[in-house]
């Protein structure tokens, strides 16, 4: 027999549902004006900053708000995660906000921060004058002058000879993965190891694959700027750790765990350093290693140009932390920038993420690449890096005679000096490339170092030291 159902028992709950329904909507239309009425102080904000031709951003005032959320977020009991996602939301969109009417105000195009000079914009200025038929020195870009290992142009004859021209697996041939993980010891196993479409994607895979919108990395600036263009692309935030040459570059490790927040999820690193050269001494990073266990952070560790280290360096893999992930590439090293060959090491669990994404972004990196790369694996490139140390030393022995400060590397293939006339480097380096050099803006690698240029050392010494004797005749005279 079908049970009866009493209707009038549920009249009182469905009019209690309705009722609350009433109050959320009721509720979300206050949130939205009064998110609207924040929007409009910031509007004003801004335009007084503006007047008084003060930054956009205000870490103090952020910070300020930002401890007091978490305060009342623990007062009236709401996760602080959640919490801090709230407020990093409503900090960025006022920024947006200020930085538009700041642009508006002085006639600029809209997100001018982000149009600053880079060393690819550079790059690309480059090319076009060279397309008009102006010789140009490249000092700008990293990128090996060194020819590839011999072996690979008859590895891609073969490739194509038999046939291994199709898709593979998204986590790149087994061969492959085996011969990295050989290559890196340390326990590495294959299963370990997943090949990405260069060190950029490893770098965008991790990224998006670990964190959240909304959600917060640290990066330790100067830094390449794709981290944070990562960051950015997903809505996630980058707080910014800055160092100084005046400390030659090491971070205070101590303001770094300062900044971790409810909120916070990873710690991007790059050393040797894209574009100081910096490399950190084991005690930075065993405490750095320490504050990421501590806090349960990811650690993404970008060591491209390990193989170019002049000294002792530690991998992240030395220190068996498994929210670590270490990304490399065979650009640098084997001088393959254009093979588009890179990988991630990590735990099998994080990087089945990382594989996810390349499975639905790129399917995975074309084989006959994977099969050169393998090739280049049976290389050894440390002829390279003698190469690249005297040219180093080469650089760093001209601009001792320039005015200009900076710090030697202990590894990579870039030095990083600071001009010490008061006009912008970005100013200077138009006025190279007009006279025929291209380096690297500083400001493209943080907000703090308009002043430096990034001088590349991949060109045969000959070039180099034409390419210094007009660095040296336009900042002599400034």
């Amino acid at each position: 027999m079908d049970k009866v159902v009493n209707k009038d028992t549920r009249k009182p709950e469905n009019e209690e549902l309705e009722r609350l329904r009433f109050e959320m909507r009721d509720l979300t239309a206050n949130i939205v004006r009064q998110v609207h009425r924040r929007m409009e102080l910031s509007k004003k904000i801004g335009e007084i900053k503006t007047n008084l031709k003060m930054d956009v951003k205000d870490e103090r005032v952020e910070q300020e708000i930002k401890s007091m959320v978490l305060e009342l977020s623990d007062e009236i009991g709401m996760s602080k995660e959640f919490a801090t996602q709230l407020i990093d939301i409503l900090l960025t969109e006022s920024k947006k906000l200020q930085q538009r009417h700041n642009s508006e105000t002085h006639d600029l195009p809209a997100n001018s921060e982000q149009k600053k000079q880079t060393h690819l914009s550079i790059f690309l200025k480059a090319k076009q004058l060279e397309l008009s038929g102006k010789k140009i020195i490249h000092m700008e870009v990293g990128e090996p002058d060194f020819a590839a290992p011999g072996n690979i142009k008859e590895t891609l004859v073969d490739s194509f000879n038999t046939g291994r021209y199709h898709y593979t697996e998204p986590a790149g041939v087994m061969k492959l993965r085996q011969a990295i993980a050989n290559k890196l010891k340390r326990g590495i196993t294959e299963d370990m190891v997943t090949v990405t479409v260069g060190g950029r994607f490893a770098v965008f895979a991790t990224i998006v694959s670990l964190v959240k919108r909304g959600e917060e990395i640290i990066s330790i600036e100067p830094a390449w700027p794709a981290y944070r263009d990562c960051a950015d692309f997903i809505g996630a935030k980058t707080c910014v750790l800055r160092t100084s040459i005046e400390d030659a570059w090491v971070p205070d490790l101590d303001r770094l765990e300062e900044m971790i927040t409810p909120n916070t999820k990873m710690i991007v690193i790059n050393y040797p350093n894209n574009p100081t050269g910096k490399v950190l001494e084991k005690r930075m990073m065993q405490k750095l290693v320490s504050i990421a266990k501590d806090n349960s952070l990811y650690i993404l560790s970008d060591e491209v140009y390990s193989d170019y280290v002049f000294g002792e360096f530690d991998s992240i893999l030395d220190y068996d932390y498994d929210k670590s992930i270490m990304i490399s590439s065979f650009s640098k090293s084997y001088a393959m920038t254009g093979f588009r060959v890179g990988y991630a090491v990590a735990n099998r669990a994080i990087l089945s993420k990382i594989v996810k994404v390349q499975a639905t972004a790129l399917t995975s990196v074309a084989e006959p690449m994977q099969y050169a790369a393998l090739a280049a694996c049976s290389s050894d490139p440390s002829d390279n890096v003698k190469v690249m140390k005297k040219r180093l030393d080469f650089i760093t022995s001209r601009l001792n005679k320039m005015p200009v400060d900076f710090v030697s590397p202990d590894g990579a293939m870039y030095v990083f000096p600071r001009l010490r006339q008061q006009s912008l480097a970005d100013d200077t380096v138009e006025k190279l490339l007009e006279m025929g050099v291209a380096v690297a803006p500083g400001g493209g690698f943080g907000d703090s170092y308009d002043n430096f240029i990034r001088i590349s050392a991949c060109q045969p010494q000959s070039i180099l030291e034409k390419g210094l004797d007009i660095i040296g005749s336009v900042i002599s005279v400034e």
